[in-house]
């Protein structure tokens, strides 16, 4: 015999119990009726019968209340009522005493029973609340994602009395267990399976439910403010554990309250990452800062020294002494020039409030390709339409974006390579490309470039010029970009908006 046949045999015993306590209360009230007959009216007999009907009526069962009422309008009749011992009345009042005698007893069993049902509605109630409060406080002590979930899956499992394993997804997407009550945790790639198709669309599957039905257990999704976080697999003892469907909304506010807590931790995680990386890049900065201009005044030092003796009349007839001191100034200014990224990354990152004047994009050019001559000779093309506006920038800023692009261009390119740089106006803002035929950047590459601190190994420079440029334009209201281009190592491009309404 399965389950359900005897579940099904046990509610036919409760039921017939429940017919017999009717009809041994309506035996006793007539009994008692007997022992008052030779004393008392019999509308006081009646009282007797009501009590009866009231008695079975606290029981909660509404069929053998209304048995109870019915049998006890029979038993009055046949007992009391002339004629006695038979159910023939001589006197039609007595009809009407027993309808209002049956519609009474049916209405003290209504009512009776209706109380019953919201004292015991509101005793679940309050039970529910007593254990999501006892859940609530005991999650709100517990941080940590296994812990969460190890205290959720057996306050879960202990108060349903089932096994209950929670899915959570890995760094992949696909669901394992990462804790379980009441069972070790071997779960089959069918039940896996099932968990992942709750989790993707969202909704409850199994046990009870009209997804996957013949399961032997009952998937919850665990919802968070923006999706599913995992799935809850709660396997019953019997069935009748989540029959109930006060049970499966107690089980859902379980969930529910899982994912709040499993938010809050993850908030809180991410705040303390923020917050531990926010530190970071504030000492960062600070050495930066700092570094940077303590190399200032020795590299001032070293440029002016080795200006001096350039000058020299018995350096200039030494070309090895000559050589020697070329090559201490050029890696000077670049060293400088380094240095001068340094200062501009901190500045920015400070927040710095930019002054924009109206400048012809060909002076900001020209001043960045004469203070990159000591890089070297090479192919530069310039192509400026004659009627190109003015732009409203801050010069000295701009003119570090294009030292910082064309150096980039230098160092990757030689005398054979061709290094070109163009602008127009296209819808109301400057597009400016330099391109070089330099080394062709990677696909990968194409973004992470202007990440500050991201090199090519093979590159000498500190990874902050591209990252520079894409503060400096970004606070001119403008955007930047690379791209591959079709015989050219790589092409940059950035906007300046002309800011027809900032006063130019």
């Amino acid at each position: 015999m399965n389950n359900d046949s005897k579940g099904t045999g046990i509610l036919k015993i409760l039921h017939l119990g429940e017919y017999g306590f009717s009809v041994l209360v309506v035996g006793v009230a007539t009994a008692l009726s007997f022992a008052m007959f030779p004393f008392f009216e019999l509308t006081n007999l009646v009282m007797i019968y009501l009590l009866g009907v009231l008695i079975v009526a606290v029981r909660g069962h509404r069929t053998s209340a209304a048995l109870a009422s019915i049998l006890s309008v029979l038993a009055f009749d046949f007992c009391f009522v002339p004629l006695r011992f038979k159910f023939s009345v001589t006197d039609v009042q007595y009809v009407w005493t027993f309808i209002i005698m049956l519609i009474v007893a049916m209405i003290i069993s209504h009512l009776t029973i209706r109380l019953r049902s919201e004292a015991e509605a509101a005793r679940q109630g309050q039970k529910k609340t007593a254990m999501m409060h006892a859940f609530t406080q005991h999650l709100a002590s517990t941080r940590g994602l296994e812990k969460v979930l190890h205290a959720s899956v057996r306050h879960i499992g202990e108060v349903f009395n089932s096994a209950v394993t929670a899915f959570m997804p890995n760094q992949e997407g696909h669901l394992i267990p990462r804790a379980s009550f009441g069972s070790p945790i071997k779960i089959n790639e069918k039940e896996i399976g099932v968990a992942q198709w709750v989790y993707d669309r969202w909704q409850s599957a199994g046990l009870g439910t009209q997804s996957l039905p013949g399961e032997g257990a009952l998937y919850v999704p665990i919802q968070g403010s923006e999706g599913t976080l995992g799935v809850l697999r709660v396997e019953p003892k019997t069935e009748a554990n989540l029959a109930d469907p006060e049970k499966k909304l107690l089980l859902d506010s379980f969930t529910h309250q899982i994912g709040l807590v499993l938010e809050v931790d993850r908030l809180e995680e991410n705040a303390k990452k923020a917050e531990m990386e926010a530190e970071k890049e504030y000492l960062r900065s600070s050495l930066l800062s700092t570094v940077s201009h303590d190399f200032r005044t020795p590299l001032a030092a070293i440029l002016g020294s080795t200006g001096a003796l350039l000058k020299k009349e018995e350096v200039r007839k030494n070309p090895f002494m000559q050589e020697l001191l070329d090559n201490i100034q050029t890696e000077a200014k670049r060293l400088s020039r380094l240095v001068q990224n340094l200062l501009e990354a901190t500045r920015l990152e400070s927040g710095v409030h930019i002054q924009k004047e109206l400048f012809p994009l060909e002076e900001i050019i020209g001043n960045a390709l004469d203070r990159l001559k000591e890089l070297g000779e090479r192919q530069v093309i310039v192509e400026i339409p004659e009627n190109l506006p003015a732009i409203p920038m801050d010069g000295s800023l701009m003119e570090q974006v294009f030292i910082n692009l064309l150096e980039n261009a230098f160092r990757y390119t030689t005398l054979d390579h061709l290094i070109k740089v163009d602008a127009k106006d296209e819808n109301g803002a400057i597009l400016v490309t330099i391109s070089n035929q330099g080394t062709v950047l990677k696909e990968e590459e194409l973004e992470r470039i202007f990440d500050k601190f991201y090199r090519d190994p093979s590159s000498p420079g500190a990874g902050l010029g591209l990252a520079i440029c894409r503060a400096i334009v970004h606070t001119h209201g403008g955007k930047i970009w690379a791209e591959k281009k079709e015989g050219w190592g790589a092409t940059f491009h950035f906007t300046l908006p002309l800011d027809k309404n900032d006063g130019f």
